[in-house]
């Protein structure tokens, strides 16, 4: 069953041939270590416990990643974020280990390299992205691999990125002077390329947005027919939680959607222009620590405290339930001071 001969290069090659169980061959140097590894091959054979590596050994990390990225994640939403930090991990070094090779410690090294100029949250999402491919690569892919991901065997970052962060009335009064001004501005050499031009409606977005709490690729993505005038409805298609949201709207969201006409799409740019002019915008009216997303969460606690209920305000924002919505809740003691004075003077 099992037979070790010697290689013209001096190496002493084993092989081990048994019905219902796949070749196994490997080259040593050493003979007692040849002859130990064939017995042992043997005996697994013999009590039905032997596993075949031989494609993990075979493997390489950055293999299985480029594969997961062209298979995997070509079909997610986040494709673009997702695909930057595989293709960072395929031009690491760790990707250079073989699947049956890839020990936690590489991953803990990993991990503290990440760390240095990353976020603790950012650095999990790089190991989440190799734990889920050696998952796929065991269970969709044929790969025999261990019981045991390495991944497993690590402790991830604590994460803490709660953000209690929303516009004061002034601030976002200062905002939308900032983004006028900067929609008024003429331009400057050089501002032809798509990329540098002003978006010329940024007030807009940013009104759009804090009336309507939808998220930035929902607001890019609006079409004009997917807006009901008459009934004063829009509908976000295809939305991150994948399914489609139609909800009503104000008059005042109403007629800045009549002031942008022409076009397929409602508010044609990309996140990235968006992002560059409305940082531009919040520095200029000197609002610090405000991102653009965070506009969702003014939308979502100015609709709890102007009366509406968690289920009404989930119907709107699209949230599926209480523990999503509520970290984009950010209501603060002072904002229910007249409340708690209406239940007192209740008679």
């Amino acid at each position: 069953m099992a037979r070790v001969s010697k290689l013209k290069s001096g190496k002493w090659l084993v092989e081990v041939r048994k019905k219902g169980y796949p070749y196994v061959s490997k080259a040593f140097l050493d003979l007692k270590i040849a002859r130990k590894f064939a017995r042992d091959v043997e005996s697994k054979m013999e009590r039905n416990v032997f596993e075949d590596y031989s494609g993990a050994a075979g493997t390489t990390l950055k293999e299985i990643l480029i594969k997961y990225r062209n298979e995997k994640t070509a079909l997610k939403k986040g494709v673009e974020s997702e695909t930057s930090k595989i293709n960072l991990l395929i031009r690491h070094k760790i990707a250079l280990n073989s699947l049956m090779s890839l020990k936690s410690h590489h991953i803990y090294k990993l991990m503290k390299e990440l760390g240095v100029t990353r976020k603790p949250s950012t650095v999990n999402k790089y190991v989440n992205i190799i734990c889920h491919a050696w998952r796929v690569a065991k269970r969709e892919w044929g790969i025999n691999l261990p019981a045991e991901n390495p991944c497993d065997l690590i402790t991830l970052n604590k994460v803490s990125d709660t953000r209690d962060r929303i516009l004061t009335k002034q601030e976002y009064e200062r905002l939308l002077t900032a983004c006028e001004e900067q929609d008024k501005a003429p331009g400057t050499k050089g501002e032809n390329s798509p990329n540098k031009q002003r978006l010329r409606y940024l007030k807009d977005i940013v009104m759009f947005a804090y009336q309507v709490g939808a998220r930035q690729g929902e607001i890019l993505k609006l079409k004009r027919d997917h807006i009901d005038f008459e009934k004063k409805q829009i509908t976000f298609f295809d939305t991150k939680n994948k399914s489609d949201r139609t909800i009503p709207i104000a008059d005042a969201t109403l007629a800045i959607l009549k002031r942008h006409r022409f076009g397929a799409y409602v508010f044609n740019c990309d996140g990235r222009r968006l992002r560059k002019w409305f940082d531009k915008a919040c520095k200029k009216a000197e609002i610090k620590d405000f991102r653009f997303h965070d506009l969702r969460s003014c939308y979502c606690t100015a609709a709890l405290l102007a009366g509406l209920s968690i289920a009404q305000v989930s119907f709107l924002s699209g949230h599926k339930s209480w523990s999503q919505l509520k970290r984009y809740t950010r209501i603060k003691a002072e904002d229910l001071l007249d409340k708690v004075n209406n239940v007192v003077n209740l008679k």
